[in-house]
């Protein structure tokens, strides 16, 4: 029952573990790799020597391929206006805690260092989200052993990733938690991608799991793997069958106790059902789905209006921190997909294990 695409990484089960930046952790993609799927590093935030550090530990505990992620994006330069009007709306959530916004020493890390870093690294995977890369950025990787793997929430970027030479794509469902990947233009999908999609852009490009893997299936010629509310067995036989790969589950590796989310996240988890969720810009100024809170319903209204990310995620960084050690969840972004009232928290090696019996229970023929 192995694809290519498992069949090339080496992996046992077509189960990649989501790359849930901030979330995931060393320990949590090396279970995952050791017990048969792909474990993954989300490493947009992450410094060019934390990337090092943090792939180096993954291969003290395990031997297993695993992945490591990037976001593509251009360091901003945000107009001091627009800086000092985010500071001024986040001031009184600040308050709570006693504390008053500042701005950050930086907004993001450096791509291109991050990308050397990549390299430099040589994980079994790179992917990538928020934009595209270059033919040639592709070939650098796959010149040191990386399989390549672009995110794309529409066909048109699916097709883009497969025109520069990508491996894979990873067709990202609106159902799926978590950050949207949008990088592309709909309505006019031959635009530069360094122009940042619009409001109106992310809305066009809500297309469910369902829909875009079978139509990404149709017009590309490489693998696909499916993300965006798959839970269970259930869900990767439904994948497979419609033509994926493989699958990248994120939500539900996030009550493993190896990720890195704190007590008020966890709770929060565990008591939330699918229409509890909805996209927001709120917390880091790119569209992203999440557990509706306080936070997000007081600045409902400013959902237009909050900087883009990078800059809106900076400026809420140390007020999601000191939501955290307070045990407050309604200031905390609660990424997480529709399929969360499904979380089953167990230790990764157990939950890969149940999910690679329901997938061969559900796989199995019906007589």
């Amino acid at each position: 029952m192995r694809s290519s695409l498992t069949a090339r990484l080496g992996l046992a089960l077509p189960i990649i573990q989501g790359p849930m930046t901030g979330s995931d952790t060393p320990t949590l993609a090396a279970a995952v790799s050791e017990a048969g799927g792909l474990g993954m590093l989300g490493c947009g935030m992450r410094s060019p020597a934390a990337m090092a550090a943090v792939a180096a530990e993954v291969r003290e505990r395990t031997n297993k391929p695993f992945g490591m992620n990037l976001f593509v994006q251009a360091t901003p330069r945000p107009d001091e206006a627009t800086v000092t009007s985010a500071m001024q709306r986040l001031a009184p959530f600040y308050a709570e805690f006693g504390l008053v916004p500042e701005r950050p020493a930086q907004w993001c890390e450096d791509f291109a260092a991050q990308f050397e870093a990549l390299v430099a690294a040589r994980p079994a995977v790179a992917s990538f989200t928020f934009g595209i890369l270059t033919a040639a950025q592709v070939a650098r990787l796959q010149a040191v052993g990386s399989v390549v793997i672009g995110t794309a929430t529409t066909v048109a970027e699916a097709q883009a990733w497969a025109t520069v030479g990508a491996d894979a794509v990873c067709a990202s469902g609106m159902e799926a938690g978590g950050h949207r990947g949008t990088f592309l233009t709909p309505t006019q999908p031959a635009a530069a991608t360094g122009t940042p999609p619009s409001l109106a852009d992310f809305e066009a490009s809500m297309v469910g799991t369902l829909t875009l893997v079978t139509q990404c299936v149709d017009a590309l010629s490489i693998p696909v793997i499916a993300a965006g509310g798959i839970m269970d067995g259930r869900g990767i036989a439904g994948a497979l069958a419609m033509g994926a790969q493989g699958v990248q589950m994120g939500t539900a590796f996030l009550t493993c106790p190896e990720s890195g989310i704190g007590a008020a996240y966890r709770e929060a988890l565990t008591q939330t059902q699918a229409t509890d969720t909805r996209p927001t810009r709120i917390f880091s100024g790119r569209p992203a789905r999440g557990i509706v809170n306080t936070m997000m319903e007081k600045l409902r209204a400013d959902e237009a209006t909050v900087p883009p990310y990078p800059v809106q995620n900076a400026l809420t960084g140390a007020l999601r921190r000191a939501a955290a050690q307070a045990g407050r969840a309604d200031h905390l972004s609660l990424w997480a997909g529709q399929g969360v009232a499904k979380v089953r928290p167990m230790p990764a090696t157990a939950l890969v294990a149940l999910l690679a019996q329901e997938w061969r229970v559900a796989s199995a023929p019906q007589l």
